[in-house]
């Protein structure tokens, strides 16, 4: 029995190849009784809504980018077939291409994962090849016959529902690699079936236009799915040496002299984005999670630094620091939040513990410096733990009329005009929940969270509970008074699913670093005790997990 089929399309501000993809899908789709979803991670768009509808598609847009997987997620959760065919929105469609993933699925009840061919299409004046390059984008192409495949690629796949809802959604963390084989390798490790159906007759071409298919264009393609590969690859552990990316560079190039092949060019890009990201630091791999514990609200490290990984990040701050200077962007930086924003109210409030007092008086004599009207008040911990304590400055100190609510630890060390740049970005940029970078050696648990060379903030899912966050005065209805928390582990994982809800923007500000170096992150209170509240608070409660969490979702390299 033929299945029913809801087509999603993923799109980010590329009309002209959506056009191509939906005028070659939507009399298919209209014969087989197919929606198709076009899902429009870009923003909502008046131009991409008039496309959709001409064409007969559903036009389903995110608020702001969120990801290819997000998207992907996105079309499942508005759509209704037993059948999702994903395809990309820079593909063109074959004749046949529906009605034989639909044959195939029909014929193969079996079969949860189908593949479909893709052919690589690189119009206008592509680069010159020695005949050895393949085109540098993804292809699938295993002949005339169907045939059994490891992986479908998210150009042309197709996937039941009911696979979907028993293995879960897609990893909305991963970009530009390895974001639908870690759903289809999820599965086969969970001993619920490997592997795709390849079908040959469901083909389409995987194009590149004019302008994208000049020798520019492929190689900065290339370096950063080499970069996003390399990501993938470290997070399952399996990333190379640093010495064999290396070589594998020195080979690709050696090929483009030896054969006289510019179109190598693109391999070498690729390899060079492997290597760039190999020495600027993969990313940790996810600690495994113990089975039956559902603690997905942890970040898999402890964030701990010391010994000669702390000599070797100082250096690294140093040299981030020494960089800003030398540049002006520090001073320019200075310049500009001495004018804007207009002189806000700023509630600041926290937990002094007696050992910080010199460090508390610090705080207080740099928020105090600054511009804007600032009111601190702290108070000792009397035995409750820091959501309680806050709680009850919030009673005494309520935050409306307050243009911002500053939640700052005792034991930070705020850098100078602190506060003026933390919120000049954050209303530069319309962040509702905002957090200072941490210095790289800095203790801290989630690696989102830590600074990034030539970053002046980034746009994530999520802010921490501490040590210093940033509410704008939207978010006081929503998330105040806190929850009675005494250590708060899971609580800035809720509010992302709120923010997200409420569509707020969230960021990380690279250009207000901030050190944490007096106690590891959780040093405090019990881990086990803080696991377990976390578990008790979030059970029934919305909130992102933590892969997601570790995501950027967009770099801003100037304001």
């Amino acid at each position: 029995m033929v299945p029913s089929a809801s087509i999603v399309i993923p799109t980010r501000e590329r009309l002209s190849y959506l056009e191509v993809a939906l005028a070659s899908i939507a009399g298919q789709a209209a014969d087989a009784g197919a929606e198709v979803l076009v899902v429009d991670d870009g923003g909502p768009s008046a131009a991409g809504r008039a496309l959709a509808e001409r064409f007969g598609a559903r036009y389903e847009p995110h608020e702001r980018p969120l990801g290819l997987n997000v998207a992907r997620n996105t079309g499942v959760g508005r759509s209704g077939g037993e059948l999702i065919v994903f395809v990309d929105d820079d593909i063109a469609a074959g004749e046949g291409w529906l009605g034989a993933l639909l044959e195939a699925a029909g014929a193969h009840p079996g079969e949860e994962v189908l593949a479909g061919r893709i052919l690589a299409r690189l119009e206008g004046s592509p680069p010159r090849s020695c005949g050895r390059e393949r085109a540098p984008i993804t292809t699938l192409d295993l002949g005339p016959e169907d045939s059994r495949t490891n992986f479908a690629w998210g150009s042309n796949m197709a996937i039941r529902r009911a696979a979907l809802e028993r293995v879960g959604p897609f990893d909305e963390a991963l970009t530009d690699g390895g974001d639908e084989q870690e759903w289809q390798e999820r599965r086969a490790a969970a001993g619920q079936g490997g592997g795709a159906l390849y079908v040959a007759r469901a083909c389409v071409e995987h194009r590149r236009s004019p302008a994208d298919a000049g020798l520019r264009a492929l190689c900065r393609a290339s370096y950063r799915r080499g970069r996003g590969a390399r990501r993938f690859d470290a997070r399952r552990g399996r990333a190379p040496a640093r010495s064999r990316e290396l070589a594998t560079l020195a080979g690709c190039l050696a090929h483009v002299l030896r054969r006289r092949c510019p179109a190598g060019l693109t391999a070498a890009a690729h390899s060079a984005g492997r290597l760039r990201q190999a020495l600027a630091g993969d990313p940790p791999a996810p600690a495994p999670p113990v089975a039956g514990s559902g603690d997905d609200f942890l970040s898999g490290s402890s964030g701990t630094v010391g010994g000669l990984d702390s000599l070797r990040r100082r250096l690294g701050d140093g040299l981030i620091d020494g960089a800003e200077i030398l540049s002006g962007r520090r001073r320019a930086l200075a310049r500009a939040a001495a004018a804007a924003p207009a002189r806000r109210r700023v509630l600041a409030l926290g937990v002094e513990r007696p050992e910080h007092r010199a460090r508390s008086a610090a705080i207080r004599a740099e928020l105090e410096s600054s511009r804007h009207e600032v009111e601190l008040h702290t108070v000792a911990p009397g035995g409750r733990g820091k959501f309680e304590n806050l709680n009850r400055l919030l009673e005494e100190h309520p935050a409306a009329g307050h243009d911002w609510l500053l939640v700052i630890d005792d034991d930070v060390e705020l850098p100078h005009g602190f506060l003026d740049r933390l919120l000049f970005l954050a209303e530069r940029f319309q962040l509702t929940l905002a957090q200072p970078a941490h210095r790289l050696d800095s203790h801290g648990a989630w690696a989102v969270t830590r600074r990034r060379r030539g970053s002046v903030l980034r746009e994530t899912a999520f802010v921490e509970i501490g040590p210093v966050t940033a509410f704008a005065a939207p978010a006081f209805e929503v998330l105040l008074p806190f929850p009675d928390l005494r250590m708060g582990w899971g609580l800035d994982l809720h509010w992302a699913a709120l923010a997200r809800r409420e569509g707020w923007r969230c960021g990380v500000i690279d250009a207000v670093p901030i050190g944490h170096r007096a106690a590891p992150a959780g040093g405090a209170y019990g881990r086990e005790q803080a696991i377990a509240e976390a578990r008790g608070f979030l059970d029934g409660r919305p909130y992102l997990k933590a892969p997601e969490a570790e995501r950027t979702l967009t770099t801003h390299g100037r304001w």
